[in-house]
């Protein structure tokens, strides 16, 4: 059956199409793949710089710089507080309306950013950010101060510190509920639909207003969403497995060797005082 006589049969039936269903299940549209392809790909993008946005975010947090830790509680208060649905017409319908600004079309190369496309990164990236700014928070909290004390009386600076002592240990606590986050990302994207973006969601709305297959259109939109977050699952876990070896070293092997001279055990600690051996002697 071809897809034009799928759409041209839109007359009255009783019960579950199954051919249908089938039909769209296995062999999908070009219409649909693209909208499949535009939810994966805004959904990756737009976490990317989600995770970026609140890493900064979550740093301004830590600040001794009351305005910047001011600042960022106030944009997690803001973002966290109102809903993605209203943020995606605020961003894209609002400030156009109030002539602030226009999201029209962006030409890189030979490549063309539609101007839906772009508000929808933004306003995803940046709703995606006041919740990573929380996941990154309460990471490095979970870290034991003394670590970062010990850095800097070291002599190690800030960026060092973070960088080669807090954000390795960070990592293992930050995957789970990141990997969580995007699952929700990639559903986030059919609200999409409401600013007139093609992705799978609205794609699946103009099939059903075509052939009247409600229930049958939706679940198949259903079965691609959840192939999408069964894939991303799977590759969570793998990722998860490999950082939850219990015998991989946190540190760096530049961090062990200012610590101990290379001998950091596997648990991160330093040798007791007492276990400290002066060149030139024997231990007893």
């Amino acid at each position: 059956m071809t897809h034009a006589a799928v759409l041209a049969d839109t007359g009255p039936q009783t019960g579950f199409d199954w051919s249908f269903f089938w039909h769209y299940l296995s062999s999908p549209s070009g219409l649909f793949l693209d909208g499949l392809w535009r939810t994966v790909y805004i959904s990756v993008v737009a976490q990317l710089l989600g995770v970026l946005l609140g890493f900064a975010i979550a740093l301004a947090q830590r600040s001794r710089f009351a305005p910047l830790r001011w600042g960022g509680r106030t944009y997690v208060w803001l973002i966290r507080g109102t809903p993605l649905l209203v943020q995606l017409v605020l961003v894209y319908n609002g400030l156009a309306a109030a002539n602030i600004y226009r999201f029209g079309d962006l030409q890189v190369g030979g490549l063309v950013m539609l101007g839906v496309v772009q508000a929808a990164i933004l306003t995803l990236a940046v709703n995606e950010a006041a919740y990573m700014a929380e996941i990154f928070r309460a990471a490095l909290d979970a870290i034991d101060p003394g670590q970062a004390e010990a850095a800097q009386a070291l002599g190690m600076t800030p960026g060092m510190t973070m960088r080669t002592v807090l954000l390795p240990q960070a990592i293992r606590i930050i995957v789970p509920p990141l990997g969580n986050e995007f699952n929700l990302m990639m559903k986030s994207t059919s609200l999409l639909s409401v600013i007139g973006l093609q992705e799978m969601f609205l794609t699946v709305q103009s099939i059903n207003s075509a052939t009247f297959k409600t229930f049958e259109i939706f679940l198949v939109a259903a079965c691609y969403y959840l192939a999408l977050t069964t894939v991303w699952s799977f590759v969570q876990r793998f990722i998860e497995r490999k950082l939850a070896d219990p015998g991989q070293v946190i540190a760096t092997p530049s961090l062990r060797d200012r610590f101990t001279g290379g001998g950091l055990g596997r648990a991160g600690r330093t040798a007791a005082p007492e276990d400290a051996v002066p060149a030139g002697k024997e231990a007893h």
